[in-house]
C-alpha cells in the first residue's frame, strides 16, 4: 500500500516548560517561540500558575493570530496549547 501524497502531516508542536526559567526571562522565552511557529503549527506552554497575563499579551501584541486552548488547569500545573494561526 503506498502512501497518500496529499495527506497533510502532523502540524509541528514544540513544548516549552518556562517553570524553571527565571522569571525575567520566561516571557520573552515564549515570545521568541510563539514568533518562530509558522502558520498551522502549535507550541504547548507548562507553567506552575495560570498564564492568563501571557494571554492578555499576546492578544494585545498579536491579536487574531492564535488559538489558547487549556490541556491542564492546576492547582499545581498549567499546560496550555498556542496554535498559530
Amino acid at each position: 500500500m503506498s502512501e497518500n501524497p496529499n495527506a497533510s502531516a502532523s502540524p509541528v508542536v514544540r513544548e516549552l516548560d518556562v517553570r524553571p526559567i527565571a522569571p525575567r526571562d520566561k516571557h520573552p522565552s515564549i515570545f521568541n517561540m510563539f514568533d518562530a511557529l509558522a502558520a498551522g503549527e502549535a507550541m504547548i506552554l507548562t507553567n506552575d500558575h495560570d498564564p492568563k497575563p501571557l494571554r492578555y499579551q499576546l492578544l494585545a501584541e498579536h491579536p487574531d493570530t492564535f488559538e489558547w486552548t487549556y490541556l491542564a488547569q492546576g492547582p499545581d500545573v498549567w499546560r496550555v496549547r498556542i496554535d498559530r494561526k
